[in-house]
């Protein structure tokens, strides 16, 4: 059996506008080990999100996979009927989306949207699902209680991404797909998520596609990068590869954003703290 929890091969996706076919996606082809973090970067529009939503079937109608191979536990995601493939996310392919208060229904509180979404995918009774959600609200740094209680509404951007996180991760996937998970999180929110996410994959061994374009993140906290530009994967390696022995030039391009620090003790206390990021 295939180390292979995902298996990307020669993914091409193309948009028809009126009467004009544009690729973007070209023959994209990534995999994902079982309890590996991959990172995925690119600047804004590569297509990383796009590869995302290729993978959860969530493509507009307007857009078509052409002659691809999706592959989860070997078994072609985009043979699936749409009711087949819908059983498989959550519990066994989760994703926390960039559109984080996307993920909540405006006008039912947090808690209850959170206990519907556990039991669905597990046969456990209201308490225990409550438990289970209380839980990952605090071990995200919330006040579990009051963020249980809440409509998405009445918490900050932060707090109801940090909520999306919590019932994605309540679920324990065996792949857990993240885009840009800590946008609307400051640096010591954001490292805590992170944290929490990596200690998951170590306990439930899943593996974790981390879409970013975090360098700093991405370099700190990933087994292996992509790198994409224009629906096309320029280059692959570990991250010490792609960070100091780069050989595509759009790679050197996008690494050169992050700034070269000289040798840390140089530095003072506030510049340590400084990341510049694309």
């Amino acid at each position: 059996m295939s180390d292979h929890l995902l298996s990307i091969e020669d993914l091409n996706v193309t948009v028809k506008n009126n009467r004009q076919v544009t690729t973007l996606l070209d023959n994209v082809s990534l995999h994902v080990n079982r309890g590996e973090i991959v990172g995925l970067i690119g600047e804004s529009g590569s297509g990383k999100s796009l590869t995302a939503k290729t993978i959860m079937n969530l493509l507009p109608s307007n857009m078509e996979v052409q002659q691809s191979k999706v592959m989860y536990n070997e078994t072609n995601l985009l043979n699936l009927t749409t009711k087949d493939h819908r059983k498989l996310l959550g519990k066994e392919i989760g994703m926390i989306f960039q559109d984080y208060r996307g993920s909540f229904t405006p006008f039912i509180r947090i808690g209850k949207q959170m206990i519907e979404t556990i039991s669905t995918h597990y046969s456990i009774k209201n308490k225990e699902a409550k438990f289970i959600a209380m839980e990952v609200l605090e071990e995200m740094g919330l006040d579990s209680e009051r963020a249980y209680r809440s409509y998405p509404f009445q918490l900050s951007g932060g707090q109801v991404q940090r909520c999306a996180i919590a019932m994605a991760l309540a679920l324990k996937p065996s792949l857990l797909i993240c885009d840009e998970v800590t946008t609307a999180l400051d640096v010591m929110s954001g490292e805590k998520v992170l944290d929490y996410i990596d200690l998951v994959r170590k306990e439930t061994g899943c593996a974790v596609l981390m879409i970013t374009h975090d360098l700093a993140q991405a370099y700190k906290r990933t087994d292996r990068m992509y790198v994409m530009h224009k629906g096309v994967v320029v280059e692959e390696g570990l991250p010490e590869q792609i960070r100091c022995h780069h050989k595509h030039p759009y790679t050197k391009k996008l690494c050169s954003c992050l700034l070269s620090l000289p040798n840390e003790t140089e530095l003072t206390g506030h510049e340590r703290e400084r990341v510049v990021t694309l």
